[in-house]
């Protein structure tokens, strides 16, 4: 068995190309990864501010909801 011996600059050279075929070929499942990531980062966002403003009622919520005539 042989040894293959990379510097630096190599590696970084390969993981680059690995990297940028991955994401082509899997453009799809990367692109969905991606979105449910940011769904996940603003529903941690509203639930951190949610935390910090003021309470409301479920009656004031549905009165808000409700079509306008």
């Amino acid at each position: 068995m042989s040894e293959i011996i990379l510097n630096s600059e190599q590696l970084k050279a390969v993981l680059k190309s690995a990297i940028v075929e991955l994401l082509h070929e899997n453009r799809q499942e990367v692109s969905d990864l991606l979105a449910e990531i940011i769904e996940d980062v603003a529903m941690e966002r509203a639930i951190e501010e949610g935390e910090t403003t003021e309470l409301i009622s479920r009656e004031a919520i549905f009165r808000l909801l409700e079509p306008k005539a």
